[in-house]
């Protein structure tokens, strides 16, 4: 993609292997694209640009670059970069529960009929932390914490608001695979394929 608005189109409507961004794009910044790509998958960003400074290589890498190539360089050098980031990168990791199929990479859901539904970044990390604490089940005040945070000032409904998007996205209604615990909070209870 030639400039921002198009990279952000793309962002939304497809997923790639490596995301090469050049940071001064003729409609906006590439250090604005890199959290559009970051809230949908775990895409490796490279940044290529003639912004060499330390400032901007540090914007670069807190944004989540995997690489950052100052211009001018050798086509030699930027195959080198290309290739240690992809051979670098995890396999694709996935978990199937019955008809479904969790991509988390693409942080999305597949569901047969339905197709691919991206996932907020927050509720995301919820189902990533309940499948991982699985069997136990999380306290609301623990995934508050360690999702939102304490700047936030959430509630506990917004937990519960999560599980509700997330069960949806599932097409888990009945709360069988994300178990209300009366007393505690949540719990993964499917058994994967």
């Amino acid at each position: 993609m030639e400039t921002y608005a198009g990279a952000v189109a793309a962002a939304r409507s497809s997923t790639w292997d490596l995301a090469i961004v050049d940071v001064m794009l003729p409609d906006g910044s590439g250090f604005d694209l890199a959290p559009e790509i970051r809230g949908r998958s775990h895409t490796p960003i490279m940044f290529m640009t003639a912004l060499n400074s330390a400032e901007s290589r540090l914007t670069g890498f807190e944004l989540g670059a995997d690489e950052y190539l100052p211009k001018p360089f050798h086509l030699r050098e930027f195959l080198l970069r290309v290739r240690h980031v992809l051979t670098t990168q995890p396999a694709r990791r996935q978990l199937a529960v019955g008809d479904v199929t969790i991509d988390w990479d693409a942080m999305a859901i597949d569901r047969p009929g339905r197709g691919r539904e991206f996932l907020q970044v927050r509720d995301y990390r919820v189902l990533a932390m309940l499948v991982e604490a699985a069997p136990r089940a999380l306290p609301r005040s623990e995934i508050l914490d360690r999702v939102w945070g304490e700047e936030e000032f959430p509630t506990q409904r917004t937990v519960d608001n999560a599980i509700v998007r997330l069960r949806q996205a599932l097409g888990d209604i009945e709360g069988q695979w994300i178990r209300s615990v009366r007393g505690i909070g949540y719990q993964w209870a499917a058994s994967s394929k």
